[in-house]
């Protein structure tokens, strides 16, 4: 008989576990792709210009208990057997946006930096 950190209780009755409520990285970086692969329909409405910047966040937040909600998951570690992949994705995919920031920032510091220091040196 396997020992698991999560009791066998019926989470059928709608309740959300409190170890779901947690971040979900998956559904703030690929929330549309994130919402259609968990039968979530909110997470589409990051299509909407501007609202889209709050709307992400809110994914991010929310997103494991809307996952919960429209899925057919008998237990919490059943479930994070699924959201973890979707997390280490959605990590990564963070972390090298994030590299590529600083390197589009850099670039155009160097950039206006050749520009603006060029005048200085011309006869």
């Amino acid at each position: 008989m396997e020992t698991s950190n999560y009791p066998e209780n019926n989470y059928s009755n709608g309740v959300i576990p409190n170890e779901i409520k947690k971040w979900n990285w998956g559904a703030f970086m690929y929330n549309i792709i994130w919402g259609i692969g968990n039968k979530s329909y909110l997470p589409l409405l990051c299509l909407v210009p501007i609202l889209n910047i709050v709307w992400i966040f809110v994914c991010g937040v929310k997103g494991n208990e809307w996952a919960w909600q429209n899925g057919n998951y008998s237990n919490p570690r059943e479930f994070f057997l699924v959201q973890d992949t979707w997390n280490r994705a959605g990590f990564v995919a963070f972390i090298i946006t994030l590299i590529f920031i600083v390197i589009y920032v850099l670039f155009f510091a160097v950039i206006i930096s050749a520009i603006v220091g060029g005048h200085k040196y011309r006869y």
